[in-house]
């Protein structure tokens, strides 16, 4: 059995910094948790015009996150929060890639900003800023370091991502401000917060399509091993 290529959609940065021209960005550890489960990762630039290109030659796709929102009007939303920071191209090229994936049944994964793009692709919509909107939160944007929990999730029985991490209580870091809110028919919740914020979300009509909002790349538990390795077999296995 081949190694399954699996895309992962990059960062991008304006001019500055690491160089004077715009400039693309990853954290290493997106892509060694790939191979480490056994696929092949691959740098994905936002070029929309090939994404069905991309789509022929990808087994998986992997949506990371990132310090930007998705544009409140793709969920219709009339108002925009003044904390909203979007990376339009960005979002653009992975909302085409989502779909081209999801239509071709081939496995997505969604991590934090990529879980909420794949919540509004699915029909649901974002809170816009957790402390607006949900009483008494938990730090979502915890202080601590990403490589240690900021707070549990309360894993759904009789989901896939319960089928996958086998727990009902799953410790995850936290580095969001936003969140998934309603939910469309095909949407099922498999994570929840201890303060009811939307932790995860998958959609059966696919044969992977699974989003969470903390980040398994950090591995800071089993239940992320296993997120990843269940995404990377269902790479493998293609499409029936």
């Amino acid at each position: 059995m081949k190694t399954p290529v699996i895309g992962i959609t990059l960062d991008s940065e304006e001019a500055g910094g690491y160089s004077k021209l715009p400039w693309y960005a990853l954290r290493q550890n997106y892509a060694e948790v790939v191979t480490a489960s056994g696929g092949l990762p691959l740098a994905l630039p936002h070029e929309p015009d090939l994404v069905a290109q991309y789509a022929t030659m990808l087994d998986g796709l992997m949506v990371t996150g990132g310090a930007f929102d998705v544009d409140p009007g793709m969920f219709g939303a009339t108002t925009r929060h003044d904390t909203v920071i979007t990376k339009d191209r960005r979002t653009l090229f992975e909302k085409t890639m989502t779909e081209a994936m999801l239509a071709a049944d081939k496995p997505v994964l969604g991590i934090c900003g990529g879980q909420q793009l794949l919540h509004v692709i699915l029909g649901g919509t974002l809170i816009q800023h957790i402390p607006d909107e949900v009483e008494n939160p938990l730090a979502h944007e915890q202080s601590n370091p990403r490589t240690e929990p900021g707070h549990d999730v309360k894993i759904i029985p009789g989901t896939l991502l319960h089928r996958i991490v086998g727990t009902d209580r799953l410790p995850v870091n936290s580095a969001h401000h936003q969140a998934a809110k309603d939910i469309s028919d095909t949407i099922t919740v498999n994570a929840i917060a201890e303060d009811g914020v939307i932790e995860g979300i998958e959609d059966s009509r696919y044969r992977f399509c699974l989003g969470v909002q903390w980040h398994p790349e950090y591995m800071i538990s089993d239940g992320d091993r296993l997120i990843l390795d269940a995404f990377i077999r269902a790479a493998k296995e293609g499409p029936k």
